[in-house]
C-alpha cells in the first residue's frame, strides 16, 4: 500500500518535471537571436503585458493608453499596435525593446485594429464615431477617416491587401472600403448585431458572425454581394478558418456549441457541443486541432477536426476568453480574464508516466481583465 501512494503522488510530478523538461529542450535548440513574445492587452488596468515565450515569464508591464482592447503584430517589421478605447489614441511598441516608442491619436472608442500586409498600414474602427481611421505607420499618423456604419466592431484586411472588411453592430450592416482609393466602395445590409469577420485566404469571400440573430453572412468580396445567410447556434460571438480556407469554425456562446461551415459552398456542416459558453477559437497550422476557449466553465475544449470529436478539456483560469498559438504550435495561450492571468498549455508526444498529449506548463500574471494578444516572432538584428 505504501509503494501504490508513493507512485500514486509521483505520477503528477513526474509529468510535471517531463512537460518542463520538452521544454527546456526546445529552448536549448533555438538560435539565441530568435525572440518570441506574446502582448497582451488588459483592458481595467491600461496596459500591455508582454510575456517571454522562450521562458514563459512576464517579461515587461508597458503602459499604454486607457482601456486597451484591440492589438495587432505589424508583418513586416517589429512593431506592434494596441488600441485604447477610453483615450481614443493607438499605441506603438518597439518589440525588440519593448518599449511605448509612439502614439497616435484616433477618434472615439477604437475597437480593433489590423494591419495591411505589407505592413505600411494600419486599420482602427472607431465604435463611437463611426468611422475607420488609416494610419500611415512609416509617418505615424492618420492620413483618412472613412465613414462607415454605425458602431464599427472590427476593420479587418483581406489577404490581398485591397480591402478592408468592417463590421457595424448598431446598423446590422457590413462596410467596404478601397485601400488603393482609400475611400467607401459600399455598405449593405446583413443581419442582426454583426461582429466577427472571417477572409478567406484568396480573398474571394468573407464571413460575418451576428450574434444577435444567430446567423453568418456569406459576402461575395468582388461584388460586394450577399450569397447567404447561414443559421448557425444562438450568439456566434467569434469566427475560427482553417488556415487552409476549407472549413470556417462559429462558436455559439449561448447554445454552448461549435458550427462548422464548408466555405466553398455555404453549408452547415453541423453542430456540435463543446463547452459552456465558448467565446474564442484557433485552429493549429496543420489544420488538425481545434482550441476552443469555454468562458463558462473555465476550460479549453480541443477538438480533433479530422475525427471530428473533443479529445481533452482542460481546467484554466476563470473565464477564459482571448487564445494565441506560439511560433512553433506546441504551446496554447489562455488569457484568464477574470483571474487576471495567462495559462500556458503544452502540446506534445507524450512519454511513459505522463498522462496525455497536453498538460498545464505554467500560469503567468497579466493585469486586470486581459482580453486580446498577439503573438510576434523575430530574429533580433546586432
Amino acid at each position: 500500500m505504501r509503494k501504490l501512494l508513493l507512485i500514486i503522488f509521483a505520477l503528477p510530478l513526474l509529468a510535471g518535471l517531463g512537460w518542463w523538461y520538452f521544454h527546456q529542450r526546445e529552448l536549448a535548440s533555438l538560435d539565441p537571436a530568435y525572440h518570441e513574445y506574446a502582448y497582451v492587452t488588459n483592458g481595467k488596468s491600461n496596459t500591455v503585458s508582454v510575456i517571454d515565450l522562450r521562458t514563459f515569464r512576464l517579461q515587461r508591464t508597458l503602459h499604454v493608453g486607457s482601456g486597451p482592447t484591440g492589438i495587432a503584430a505589424n508583418p513586416k517589421r517589429t512593431e506592434v499596435y494596441a488600441v485604447n478605447s477610453g483615450s481614443a489614441n493607438m499605441s506603438v511598441i518597439d518589440a525588440e525593446r519593448n518599449v511605448v516608442v509612439g502614439t497616435v491619436g484616433v477618434q472615439s472608442a477604437p475597437y480593433f485594429v489590423d494591419v495591411s500586409p505589407d505592413g505600411r498600414r494600419a486599420y482602427v474602427s472607431n465604435s463611437g464615431s463611426n468611422n475607420v481611421s488609416v494610419i500611415d505607420l512609416d509617418q505615424r499618423r492618420v492620413t483618412a477617416t472613412i465613414r462607415v456604419g454605425t458602431s464599427p466592431g472590427l476593420a479587418r484586411v483581406s489577404p490581398d491587401g485591397l480591402t478592408v472588411v468592417v463590421s457595424n453592430r448598431g446598423s446590422d450592416s457590413a462596410s467596404f472600403i478601397d485601400t488603393r482609393k482609400l475611400s467607401l466602395r459600399g455598405t449593405i445590409p446583413i443581419c442582426r448585431e454583426p461582429t466577427d469577420i472571417a477572409i478567406l485566404p484568396d480573398s474571394s469571400k468573407v464571413f460575418v458572425a451576428c450574434s444577435g440573430s444567430a446567423q453568418v453572412a456569406s459576402i461575395d468580396l468582388k461584388s460586394d454581394k450577399l450569397l447567404a445567410l447561414l443559421d448557425v447556434g444562438k450568439t456566434p460571438v467569434s469566427l475560427a478558418l482553417k488556415p487552409d480556407g476549407g472549413e470556417l469554425v462559429v462558436c455559439n456562446f449561448d447554445s454552448d456549441s461549435i458550427s462548422i461551415i464548408e466555405t466553398a459552398t455555404d453549408e452547415v456542416n453541423g453542430s456540435y457541443l463543446i463547452g459552456r459558453h465558448p467565446t474564442r477559437a484557433v485552429v493549429s497550422a496543420d489544420n488538425s486541432r481545434l482550441y476552443v476557449s469555454n468562458f463558462g466553465s473555465d476550460a479549453v475544449a480541443v477538438y480533433d477536426i479530422d475525427v471530428g470529436k473533443i479529445i481533452a478539456s482542460l481546467p484554466v483560469g476563470s473565464a477564459p476568453d482571448g487564445l494565441a498559438l506560439s511560433q512553433s504550435q506546441n504551446y496554447l495561450l489562455v488569457l484568464d480574464s477574470r483571474s487576471g492571468d495567462a495559462t500556458v498549455i503544452q502540446k506534445r508526444k507524450p512519454r511513459k508516466l505522463e498522462p496525455g498529449e497536453y498538460g498545464l506548463l505554467t500560469m503567468i500574471p497579466a493585469g486586470a481583465q486581459p482580453n486580446n494578444i498577439v503573438v510576434k516572432a523575430f530574429i533580433k538584428q546586432h
